[in-house]
C-alpha cells in the first residue's frame, strides 16, 4: 500500500494565486469569496464541511455535513438534535469544521462554540428538507444498532404516512447549530508546499491577522 500511495498525485495545482495583503478584516467574507470560488470551478458539492467534536470521554469524532447557511451570527448545520452529533455539543458546544476543495488546493479550518438557533429558523429548516429525509429524522433513532433493513422501511413507511396527515410536521429532535468561530485558518496549497497560511483570531476589538510558516 506505501508504495501505490507514494505514486498518487497530490497537490498537482495549478492554483489560484492568494494575496494576503489583499484579504479582508474578517473571515466571513474571504469564505465566501472562496466558496463561489469552488462553485463556480464546478467543484461536486462545496458546501460539503467535516464536524469535528468530543465525546462524553474526551475521544474525538468527525463526520461530514452540508453547510446550511452563513450569516453575521456564523455557520450553520442540522442534525438530529438526540443523535451522537447533538449529544456531544450538549456536553460540550466546543467545535471544529474543516472545508476541503482540492481542485483549488484550498482548505479552511474553523474552531468556535456552536449555539442552536431561535425555534422558528429550526422549524423553517426542517420543513424546507426533502420528503425522504425529513422521514428520516422523524423515526428518532440515528446511530442506533438497527436489527434488520425492514425494520428501516416500515419504519420510514410510517413516517411519511404521518407527513401525508401533518405536512407541517417538525421533528421534535431537530437542532439547527450556528457555529460562532473565534478562529479561522485559510489555506492555499502550493506544488512546491511553499502553502500560504492565514488565521484569523477574534479579539476584542475585532480580528486579528496571521500568517503562519507552511
Amino acid at each position: 500500500m506505501r508504495d501505490e500511495l507514494r505514486l498518487l498525485a497530490s497537490l498537482a495545482g495549478p492554483f489560484p494565486a492568494f494575496d494576503i495583503d489583499l484579504t479582508p478584516d474578517e473571515p466571513r467574507q474571504l469564505f465566501s469569496d472562496w466558496l463561489r470560488d469552488a462553485i463556480v470551478a464546478g467543484i461536486k458539492e462545496p458546501h460539503a464541511m467535516v464536524l469535528s467534536t468530543v465525546d462524553e470521554n474526551g475521544g474525538p469524532d468527525a463526520r461530514v455535513l452540508i453547510l446550511k447557511n452563513l450569516d453575521h451570527r456564523g455557520w450553520h448545520f442540522a442534525t438530529t438534535g438526540n443523535g451522537p452529533k447533538g449529544r456531544q455539543i450538549a456536553l460540550n458546544p466546543a467545535v471544529s469544521l474543516t472545508f476541503y476543495w482540492p481542485a483549488l488546493g484550498r482548505q479552511v479550518r474553523l474552531r468556535g462554540m456552536a449555539l442552536q438557533a431561535e425555534v422558528h429558523e429550526r422549524d423553517a429548516d426542517f420543513r424546507a428538507r426533502a420528503p425522504g429525509a425529513k422521514a428520516v429524522a422523524l423515526t428518532g433513532r440515528q446511530s442506533d444498532v438497527m436489527g434488520s433493513r425492514q425494520e428501516l422501511e416500515d419504519s420510514l413507511r410510517d413516517q411519511h404516512r404521518r407527513l401525508e396527515d401533518e405536512p407541517a410536521l417538525v421533528a421534535p429532535s431537530w437542532a439547527l447549530f450556528i457555529v460562532m468561530p473565534h478562529e479561522a485558518e485559510f489555506w492555499q496549497g502550493d506544488g512546491e508546499r511553499r502553502h500560504h497560511r492565514l488565521r484569523y483570531r477574534r479579539e476584542k476589538a475585532g480580528w486579528a491577522k496571521e500568517q503562519l510558516w507552511p
